[in-house]
């Protein structure tokens, strides 16, 4: 079992890219993936869903990349000389109408757009095939997370099947005495209405059609393959569902139990299964 969620964060430093990774999940219904990227970087958003889509099946997962500084050339840098000059000018135009002796410095020039402009364009694949090795460690470590919580989550899931499993065997241990019970009753209805003349093959009769819609050994059974399918499906990767369905079939079983059940053994015992089943499905909300 895989927990929904996790949590890894890996800095990158390599070819000139620095900045961080960072994922982390929570518990959802379905997948949901959110990647946050910086503008320059927003052309790879396909491949990294494409990456987290192909690795995870259910929960929320969000995906946040943040690039500290890229490594510029001087090719990275344009000065436009041109518009810085006529910006001057201008500049000392306004001064001389304001009657300011004042000349425009180059910090001011610099900060009008246009006169120097740094190319932040990125080239996508490259920026790509840089990020996929640092995207993989950080993966490793978020799967790392998960099986962590995973293992913890199925010990507790396992204990309350556990449990499940020995109510059973009371329920079970009590099923030849439920028989017996709803012999006697019929027994004794057939006495009280006939005043002690009865057909005995009638009472028979009655017994038997009474017996197969008490009877829970059915149940019982089902029970028992569905402990067996539980433990198999656990071992699967992304069971969280397949197990919440078959916890939803196990509690009609012990619905059934209880609806039949006229004994107060039984009738406790399927209270604490009810209890185990409810646990066992709020533990699965966090399962992939």
């Amino acid at each position: 079992m895989k927990s929904m969620t996790g949590f890894a964060h890996h800095t990158i430093s390599e070819n000139g890219l620095h900045g961080t990774i960072t994922l982390k999940s929570y518990n959802n219904r379905f997948l949901d993936i959110s990647v946050s990227l910086p503008p320059s970087a927003a052309g790879i958003e396909p491949h990294v869903r494409d990456f987290l889509g192909s690795r995870i099946a259910r929960g929320k997962i969000e995906c946040t990349l943040r690039l500290r500084k890229l490594e510029a050339s001087l090719e990275d840098i344009e000065l436009h000389f041109q518009s810085a000059k006529i910006l001057s000018e201008q500049l000392r135009s306004l001064a001389e109408a304001c009657q300011i002796d004042d000349r425009p410095s180059l910090d001011v020039l610099t900060r009008f757009p246009g006169i120097v402009e740094m190319n932040t364009e990125i080239d996508e694949a490259g920026l790509w095939q840089s990020l996929v090795p640092a995207l993989e460690e950080t993966w490793r470590e978020f799967e790392e997370s998960r099986v962590r919580e995973g293992l913890a989550t199925e010990t507790n899931i396992m204990s309350q099947l556990e449990r499940l499993q020995s109510k059973l065997t009371e329920i079970e241990a009590q099923a030849d005495t439920l028989e017996q019970l709803v012999h006697d009753q019929i027994v004794a209805r057939f006495k009280e209405l006939l005043a002690e003349k009865y057909d005995e093959s009638r009472v028979l009769q009655e017994v038997a059609v009474q017996l197969v819609r008490l009877t829970i050994n059915e149940e019982i059974e089902r029970l028992k393959a569905h402990f067996e399918a539980f433990r198999l499906m656990s071992a699967q990767p992304s069971c969280g569902k397949k197990l919440d369905f078959l916890c939803q079939e196990m509690n009609r079983e012990v619905n059934t139990i209880g609806s039949k059940n006229m004994l107060v053994a039984i009738s406790h015992a399927v209270v604490e299964m009810k209890d185990a089943l409810e646990n066992i499905r709020e533990q699965l909300r966090n399962v992939e």
